[in-house]
């Protein structure tokens, strides 16, 4: 198991569920989705190493381990439930769909929500952030998290109707746990760098939900639409009035289309 375990809170009966977060975030983020999710569902809230309630571990520091979106992955594999659905939010949708690959014995479905295949421009994919305007973010949390992490939740919810009642709602789940330890935000961002999954999606077997919402700025909705085409099994829900975070723009909406998707052919 290593010396290192990830915290896991689970709530709820019935099929596994486990929620992935994204970058720098932890899984408080989730509002009150987990406790409706959980009338139907046994949910696994999974803080990734180094956010929330979960240590970084050492190996990443070390150099034991190179490719720290492989020993992200391993950590969770550690505690992942077998014939589980995976949903993962932004970067905890990329862990999911190598998850996927990685264990098609253990994961069931997955739900990809606000998902990317790769968050930065490359060639022949121009539904991403400049690299550039990546890095400098990083440097700015190292020098002023609480700045820093507040613009970015601002451009979470760009392009919402409701941005003044959802955004300090993020502001206040965030800031519950503690901020996460510099060596995972710097391991966040190399995943986030590194990440091309694009090839990789022919090869999931499992059916994936896609939830996104169409005004999102960080995982382009043009991306979303591509990714569905890719997998042998995908519906895509597309959320208008929407940016980064359905689960807290339309939870009810974001509920019940996982309720129903992974109730479907049981």
């Amino acid at each position: 198991m290593g010396e290192v375990s990830l915290y896991v809170e689970s709530l709820g009966e019935g099929p596994d569920l486990v929620l992935l977060h994204g970058w720098a975030m932890h899984s408080g983020m989730w509002g009150e989705a987990p406790k409706f999710l959980a009338q139907h569902f046994r949910v696994h809230l999974i803080d990734l190493p180094g956010h929330g309630f979960s240590r970084f571990p050492s190996l990443y520091e070390t150099g034991e381990k190179t490719d720290v979106g492989e020993c992200m992955v391993e950590r969770v594999v550690e505690v992942l439930p077998p014939g589980c659905v995976i949903c993962g939010w932004s970067l905890g949708g990329q862990l999911a769909i190598e998850l996927a690959l990685r264990e098609p014995g253990r994961v069931k479905k997955i739900v990809l929500t606000s998902t990317t295949p790769s968050f930065v421009k490359r060639k022949y994919w121009q539904w991403g952030m400049e690299e550039l305007t990546l890095r400098a973010f990083a440097e700015n949390l190292k020098r002023d998290f609480s700045t820093t992490m507040k613009r970015f939740l601002t451009l979470q919810v760009n392009g919402r109707g409701d941005a003044g009642k959802v955004l300090p709602e993020m502001r206040r789940l965030l800031f519950e746990r503690s901020v996460p330890e510099p060596e995972a935000l710097e391991a966040g961002l190399q995943i986030v760098l590194a990440n091309d999954l694009r090839r990789k999606l022919r090869n999931i077997v499992q059916p994936a939900l896609l939830i996104h919402g169409e005004n999102d700025v960080i995982a382009y909705p043009e991306a979303a639409e591509w990714m569905k085409q890719q997998f042998q099994d995908a519906e895509l829900v597309m959320l208008p009035n929407c940016s980064h975070v359905p689960f807290l723009s339309y939870p009810d909406k974001f509920v019940a289309n996982i309720v129903r998707f992974i109730d479907e052919f049981k």
